[in-house]
C-alpha cells in the first residue's frame, strides 16, 4: 500500500472509532465498541512504527500529504495537510502507542463501568485531536488539533461528571488552558501580520531575512519575532502546566487514571514542548524568548519538585513529576538544545505512562484507595506492579553510569538535558544555561526522594491498610467515583462498586487484602517497562548522538552559532557525574527517612511548620488565584451589579423618576373627590384666572 494513503488512515483511524463507540456504542454494546476503538489504535500504532522505523533505518524523506482545503479568506490560506518529518515521526509513535496501551488497560481497570463506550470513544476522540496536531503543515491545523485535546481533555477529566469534584477539575482545566490558548491566537496573528503565511513550508525560510522587525507601541521598538516567540510559548505553558499556568493538572487526577496516564502524562501535555521544537527557526533568532522559556522551565522543575516531596496522593505525586519533567524539557529547548528536549519528551512518554498505568494497578489492588499513608507492604501481594514501579523509578531518577553509558530510559535523557544547559553557559549561547543547569541538578535530587518516597511508603512500609477495617469509600475525597452511582463509589475493575460495599455504599467491617491486578492491565505495563529500559541507549545516537547519523534531516533548525549539542558531549568530567551524585543524594534520604527510621517523615509532617504547609498547599498558588481571580471576578460583578446596576442605573431610572412619578400621581389620584360641583368650581376658578391674566395683560 501506498505510504501516503497508510500515513492518511492511520490519522484518521482513531476518529473512525470515536464515531462508532460515540454514536453507535449504547447500540453495539461495550465490548464491540472497545473493540473497535483499541484495534483501529492498534492499527494507527503499527503505521505509526512503519514510519518511524523507515525513517530511523529505510532513509525516508520528508512527505506532505495534501487531504483538502480548510479554511481560505483573501490572504488567509489554510489547507488541511499531513506532514511527514523527524519530529511528527517521532511523536507519532509516543501518541499512538501511549494510546493504543492505555486503551488495553482500560478493558480491564474500566471493565464495570456503565459508560465504557462513551469513554473509549472520548480516549480515541483526544487521540485523532493529537494526532491532528503533531501532522499539522501549518498554524491553523495545529491550533484546530490544540483545541481538539483540550476539549477531549475537558470530557474525560470529567468524565465521572456526577462527582463534584471532577467537575470542578474539568472546567478548571479548560478556563487555565483558554488563558495560555488567547497567547497562543494572538501569536499566529503576529507570525501572519509579520509573514503573510501560517505554513510552515514558507514560513521557516523567510524568517532568518525578517529577524529584524520589529513593532512600535508606547514609543518603543519591540522585536516583532520575540513578541511572536513568547506569546506563542504562553500557549506551551497553558497545554504544558508550566508555572503560573500549571494549577490545572494536579486537579486533572480526578479522571480515571488511564486518562491520567494518557493526557497529563506521556501525551497532551508533550504538546508544548513539541510546539516550541517546531517552531525552532523563530526561537533561534528570538533570543529573549528562548531566555524566557529557559528560565520558565526551570522554576517549574524545581517548584513541582519541591510540591511533589509532601503529596499524599500516589496520583498527584506522579502528576507532580510530570510537571517537574516538562520543565526539563522546556529548558532544554530554551537554551538552544531541541534534540535533547526531544530527546526527554520521547523517553518520558514511556515511563511516566509506565509509573501511572502502575500507580492505577495499584490503586485497582487498593479497592481504589490513592493515599499512600494507608498502603504500605504490597511488595509482596502486587509483585508484577511492584517490579515495574522499580523500573519507572529507575528511570525516571536517571540512575546510571556515566563513564559507562549505561543505564535506564531517564538516564541518558535528563543527563543529555543538563549537560546541554552546561555546554550551552560555557560556549556563551545561552546567558541562563547555568542557572538552569544548578536548578535542574537540584531538583533531580528532590525527583530521587519523591520517587523513592512514593515506593517505599506504597510497597515496603509496614502495612496501614490491614489496621483499616471499617472503610467507607463512597464517603472517601480519593476514591474515583461511578458516574452512574449516586453515592460516587468507583467502578471496579474485579467487578462491584468499591469491592465489599453494596450499591449503597455501606462500608465493608474487615480488612480488605490487596491483590494484584488482570493481565489485560499488566500486558501495557510490561510493553512500557521495555521502552523505560531501553528506549534511552538504542536511539540516544539518534537523537543526540554526535556520530554520523542525521536522524532530524531538517526538521529542527540550529542557527549557525548554536553547537549546544555538539558541546555537550565534551563537558567537564564532574558535569557527568553530578546528576548520579543528586539522584544518589536523594534516594539515600528517602531510604533514610522511610526506611531505616520509619515512620520519622510521617511525625514530622504532622507536626507541621511553615515549610510542610508551604509544600503540602502547593505554594499557596490555588488560594492566591482564588482571592485574586475568582474573588475578584465576584468583587468586580457585585460593584457593577450593586452599585452600577441596582444604586445608579436603576436608582435613577425604574427606583428614580419613575418611582418618583408613580408616588406623585398616586398622591394627586387622592384629590380626584368624584363629584361634579367640586370640578364645576375647579373650573370656575380656572376661568377666573385666565380672565385675571387677560385683564393684567391687556391692561398692560
Amino acid at each position: 500500500m501506498n505510504l501516503e494513503l497508510l500515513v492518511t488512515l492511520g490519522v484518521f483511524a482513531p476518529l473512525l472509532g470515536a464515531a462508532v463507540a460515540g454514536f453507535f456504542g449504547r447500540r453495539i454494546g461495550d465490548i464491540p465498541s472497545q473493540a473497535v476503538t483499541t484495534g483501529l489504535l492498534f492499527f494507527s500504532c503499527a503505521v505509526a512504527w512503519t514510519v518511524f522505523i523507515q525513517w530511523t533505518w529505510g532513509g525516508l524523506e520528508a512527505f506532505t500529504v495534501q487531504i483538502a482545503p480548510f479554511i481560505n479568506v483573501g490572504d488567509f490560506q489554510s489547507n488541511w495537510a499531513i506532514r511527514i518529518d523527524a519530529l511528527s515521526a517521532v511523536m507519532l509513535i509516543v501518541v499512538t502507542t501511549v494510546s493504543s496501551l492505555v486503551h488495553l488497560y482500560s478493558w480491564g481497570y474500566m471493565a464495570e463501568d456503565d459508560s465504557r463506550p462513551r469513554f473509549f470513544a472520548y480516549l480515541s476522540l483526544f487521540t485523532f485531536a493529537m494526532l491532528a496536531l503533531v501532522t499539522a503543515a501549518d498554524f491553523m491545523q495545529l491550533f484546530f488539533g490544540w483545541e481538539g485535546v483540550g476539549l477531549a481533555s475537558y470530557l474525560l477529566i470529567g468524565f465521572w461528571f456526577k462527582k463534584p469534584t471532577a467537575s470542578a477539575a474539568a472546567i478548571k482545566a479548560f478556563v487555565v488552558n483558554r488563558v495560555g490558548d488567547f497567547g497562543f491566537a494572538l501569536g499566529i496573528i503576529t507570525v501572519f501580520w509579520m509573514f503573510g503565511t501560517i505554513e510552515f513550508a514558507e514560513l521557516f525560510p523567510l524568517i532568518a531575512e525578517r529577524a529584524g522587525t520589529s513593532w512600535s507601541f508606547l514609543g518603543y521598538e519591540w522585536s516583532a519575532l520575540d513578541l511572536a516567540g513568547v506569546l506563542l510559548f504562553i500557549g506551551a505553558m497553558g497545554k504544558s502546566a508550566q508555572f503560573f499556568l500549571h494549577t490545572w493538572l494536579p486537579d486533572a487526577m480526578e479522571g480515571p487514571t488511564p486518562v491520567s496516564a494518557l493526557i497529563h502524562a506521556a501525551t497532551m501535555v508533550t504538546a508544548g514542548v513539541y510546539m516550541v521544537c517546531l517552531l525552532s527557526p523563530i526561537y533561534e533568532y528570538a533570543p529573549t524568548a528562548a531566555m524566557l522559556i529557559a528560565i520558565t522551565g526551570g522554576i517549574t522543575a524545581l517548584f513541582a519538585a519541591t510540591v511533589g516531596l509532601a503529596q499524599n496522593d500516589i496520583k498527584r505525586v506522579i502528576a507532580y513529576s510530570t510537571c517537574s519533567q516538562l520543565g526539563y524539557m522546556f529548558f532544554a529547548a530554551g537554551v538552544g538544545a531541541y534534540q535533547a528536549a526531544m530527546f526527554h519528551l520521547f523517553t518520558h512518554a514511556f515511563f511516566k505512562a509506565l509509573l501511572f498505568l502502575g500507580a492505577g494497578s495499584v490503586i485497582h489492588g487498593m479497592h481504589h484507595e490513592q493515599d499512600m499513608r494507608k498502603m504500605g507492604g504490597l511488595m509482596k501481594l502486587l509483585p508484577v506492579t511492584y517490579a515495574v514501579m522499580m523500573i519507572g523509578t529507575i528511570a525516571i531518577t536517571g540512575l546510571g553510569i556515566p563513564e559507562l553509558k549505561w543505564g535506564f530510559a531517564g538516564f541518558y535523557s535528563k543527563d543529555s538535558v543538563l549537560e546541554s544547559a552546561f555546554a550551552s553557559a560555557t560556549s556563551g549561547h545561552s546567558p541562563v544555561g547555568m542557572f538552569v543547569f544548578f536548578i535542574g541538578l537540584f531538583a533531580a535530587g528532590l525527583t530521587a526522594y519523591y520517587s523513592w518516597r512514593l515506593v517505599f511508603m506504597t510497597f515496603h512500609n509496614k502495612p496501614a491498610w490491614k489496621d483499616d477495617h471499617a472503610h467507607d469509600h463512597a464517603h472517601d475525597d480519593h476514591a474515583e467515583p461511578h458516574a452512574q452511582i449516586e453515592t460516587h463509589s468507583e467502578p471496579l475493575p474485579d467487578g462491584g462498586h468499591g469491592h465489599g460495599h453494596d450499591d449503597h455504599g455501606h462500608g465493608h467491617h474487615g480488612p480488605l487484602k490487596p491483590h494484584e491486578s488482570p493481565w489485560v492491565m499488566l500486558v501495557p505495563l510490561l510493553v512500557l517497562s521495555v521502552g523505560a529500559i531501553a528506549s534511552g541507549f538504542v536511539f540516544y545516537e539518534f537523537f543526540v548522538g554526535d556520530g554520523e547519523h542525521d536522524f532530524w534531516r531538517g526538521a529542527i533548525f540550529a542557527g549557525p552559532e548554536n553547537h549546544v549539542i555538539h558541546d555537550s558531549h565534551y563537558v567537564p568530567t564532574w558535569v557527568l557525574w553530578a546528576p548520579l551524585v543528586v539522584s544518589l543524594l536523594g534516594t539515600f534520604a528517602a531510604v533514610y527517612f522511610y526506611v531505616l527510621r520509619e515512620g520519622l517523615a510521617r511525625r514530622m509532617a504532622e507536626r507541621g511548620g511553615p515549610l510542610n504547609s508551604f509544600l503540602s498547599n502547593k505554594w499557596y498558588f490555588d488560594e492566591i488565584y482564588d482571592f485574586l481571580f475568582v474573588k475578584g471576578a465576584k468583587a468586580l460583578g457585585d460593584l457593577f451589579w450593586k452599585v452600577g446596576d441596582v444604586r445608579i442605573i436603576d436608582g435613577l431610572g425604574p427606583n428614580g423618576a419613575a418611582w418618583a412619578s408613580l408616588k406623585s400621581a398616586a398622591r394627586l389620584a387622592k384629590i380626584q373627590s368624584g363629584y361634579v360641583y367640586h370640578y364645576a368650581f375647579v373650573m370656575l376658578l380656572g376661568v377666573a384666572g385666565l380672565l385675571a391674566f387677560a385683564i393684567y395683560a391687556w391692561g398692560a
